[in-house]
């Protein structure tokens, strides 16, 4: 088997864990992503809302496997798979040849078929996304400062973030805090206390695959911030003046999109059924139908639990699914045929701004301070490398003592002037 090559396409959660659990399998392994760098998703929302800086949660792929020879790192496209042929063809031309595939390849922003909302709402998946919420966020205070209207200074001190998951209320949250709590002495024109932070669900609740309890006490935090949650009614329309609500339009220049997600193309490629969200319909093992050598796994899945539910979106699952085919793979080198793979649900967690969170653990459910600390460590225990753990728990000791978030640079366009 020491001829036995396996593409990874991937460097998130799943694809990692999958190369880390394949070192001395004696297999070849080439990990292929279009970035170069690993990014730990769940504290994107930090990097967008001034608190943490990029590098304290993305690391170079190349870096972690500089000491695994039989790994070959490459910073590519995939445009299409061959299953035929046992290979993939880059966007640059290259083809890999492959004995065993595994697609890792993530999801991106849905905004369920009116993809025109994009370049005025924009999602959070990516380092880029990230630094654009942020810059944006951090514009339209600068905006407010000189504006002489005081309509388009209502309009740039309003804040909307459509969807009411994790991501939508942390980011409600920390933006709250931020124009309330951080900012206020730093302006002379304007309050920034009069900013209005406004969160958009269309479903009933906030958080809604929490239960009921620790949905309403996230409502109750939120509001606590100052935050204006909006239940019941979706956006109808979205345009770079503001969203349409219902009847009623609210003015905004800052607009975060926190709905939906659609999977990558993988199942296209595959040419094997996909779910609603684009996700490929994979088998107990976590094989393509009919495919037996191409595995899915990550958000790029949609993998059914016994209980009939489907396993979650989250980062554990990911992990979790690249552990297990790496214990496939070695099954199958010792001619053994593993069991089929078994989600094992960790927890649910959440935070809503600064010492407020909710924790789901099935029978163990907590909110409030001691749930932002159970939070707190689980994030910084999966954080690679003593240097971001250190530099993180740093950066939130800082903030929970004064207050002040570090990370308020406006970059990629330094200028107003250069903002479109």
């Amino acid at each position: 088997m020491a001829d036995h090559h396996v593409v990874v396409v991937g460097g998130g959660f799943g694809g990692l864990q999958l190369v880390n659990d394949l070192k001395g399998a004696g297999v070849r392994i080439t990990l292929v992503d279009r970035r170069n760098h690993h990014l730990f998703q769940p504290l994107l929302y930090q990097v967008a809302t001034t608190i943490l800086s990029t590098s304290e949660i993305a690391w170079p792929i190349r870096h972690l496997y500089s000491d695994r020879p039989e790994v070959t790192t490459l910073l590519g496209d995939v445009s299409g798979v061959d299953t035929g042929t046992k290979s993939v063809t880059l966007r640059d031309g290259n083809v890999l040849k492959y004995d065993t595939l595994v697609l890792a390849t993530g999801a991106t922003h849905a905004y369920f078929g009116r993809d025109d909302w994009a370049p005025v709402a924009q999602g959070l998946k990516t380092l880029e996304d990230a630094t654009t919420i942020r810059r944006r966020v951090l514009l339209a205070f600068e905006r407010a400062e000189t504006a002489r209207d005081p309509a388009e200074r209502d309009a740039c001190l309003t804040f909307i973030i459509i969807g009411a998951g994790p991501t939508g209320v942390e980011l409600a949250g920390i933006i709250a805090e931020l124009a309330h709590k951080t900012l206020p002495r730093e302006f002379r024109n304007i309050d920034t206390r009069k900013a209005k932070v406004i969160l958009v669900e269309a479903g009933p609740r906030v958080l809604p695959t929490f239960v009921p309890e620790l949905s309403e006490y996230a409502l109750k935090a939120l509001n606590d911030l100052g935050v204006e949650v909006r239940l019941g009614k979706p956006v109808t329309e979205c345009t770079a003046e503001g969203v349409q609500i219902g009847e009623e339009f609210i003015p905004s220049r800052t607009i975060s999109w926190a709905a939906g997600v659609q999977a990558s193309p993988a199942a296209k490629w595959l040419g094997i059924p996909a779910d609603r969200a684009g996700r490929a319909i994979v088998e107990k093992d976590l094989t393509a139908p009919g495919l037996p050598d191409v595995f899915v796994i990550g958000d790029t899945a949609s993998v059914t639990q016994e209980s009939g539910a489907p396993v979650p979106g989250v980062a554990p699952a990911a992990k979790q699914q690249g552990a297990f085919v790496a214990k496939v793979i070695h099954a199958r080198m010792k001619g053994k045929t593993p069991p089929a793979f078994k989600y094992k649900h960790q927890g649910s967690l959440a935070t809503i701004g600064r010492s407020a969170a909710i924790a789901d653990f099935g029978r163990i459910k907590l909110k409030g301070g001691l749930a932002w600390w159970i939070w707190g460590i689980a994030h910084i225990y999966f954080l690679i490398g003593t240097r971001s753990r250190f530099s993180v728990a740093w950066s939130w000791l800082w903030i929970f003592l004064s207050g002040q978030h570090s990370a308020r640079l406006i970059t990629q366009r330094e200028t107003i002037a250069d903002e479109k």
